[in-house]
């Protein structure tokens, strides 16, 4: 044999790890296993209870936010220290209701309607108008504006005239107009009344719808 230096080797033992640690290993691996598991199988499980979440469409799935307004009166009481403050709403102001007068119907009843007139003598223009009058299916009240309307005008003169050109009984004007209802317009009662019925006929329906413009304008 060889003397020499001869190097023995050291054989060092590793040590097992104790049941205790292998557990909490265990336990940590299972743990953060299951939170994958958990987060990919559903993600929004940990946010659905988060007031910032959103859903597809915005908050209410894109509807229009709905206000409702209540009108009221409302106290409010404020409490401090051992003071105890109470804030009255104002009164709301009451509409007043405005009362709006009735127009007056004096004018228009007065308008169309004459005094009565007198009894027509015999012969005379009025007599003639009253019958002319009656044919056209008119009553007394239609005789009365007549008669209240060419006393206005004229007097019921046959050749009263006007500076204007006016002429006769309903004095037309001019007074030519007149031979459309006879050639003896100028002289003749029933011709002119013939022709100033006729007039008030076609302009404004009665006798009294001619009275009641002839208050209203001075004229007809």
């Amino acid at each position: 044999m060889e003397s020499g230096n001869t190097t023995t080797p050291i054989i060092r033992r590793v040590k097992k790890p104790r049941p205790r640690a292998r557990l909490l290993f265990v336990f940590a691996f299972t743990a953060a296993a299951a939170f994958v598991l958990v987060t990919i199988v559903d993600p929004y499980s940990g946010a659905t209870a988060s007031p910032y979440y959103q859903s597809a469409g915005g908050r209410f799935a894109g509807q229009v936010t709905q206000v409702v307004q209540v009108n009221g009166t409302y106290a409010n009481t404020i409490v401090r220290d051992s003071y105890t403050v109470t804030v009255k709403p104002k009164p709301v102001p009451v509409p007043v209701p405005v009362v709006v007068a009735a127009k007056s119907s004096t004018k228009s009843s007065s308008s169309s309607s004459a005094p009565t007139a007198a009894v027509a003598s015999p012969g005379s223009a009025q007599e003639y108008a009253a019958g002319a009058v009656a044919s056209r299916g008119w009553g007394g009240d239609q005789y009365n504006c007549l008669v209240s309307l060419w006393n206005k005008e004229s007097g019921w003169r046959v050749t009263a005239e006007n500076p204007s050109g006016a002429y006769g009984i309903p004095q037309a004007l001019p007074g030519s107009k007149m031979a459309s209802a006879g050639a003896d317009w100028a002289t003749n009662a029933g011709t002119q009344i013939e022709w100033g019925l006729g007039y008030i006929t076609g302009r404004y329906g009665t006798p009294c719808g001619a009275w009641a413009h002839s208050v209203d304008s001075g004229w007809y």
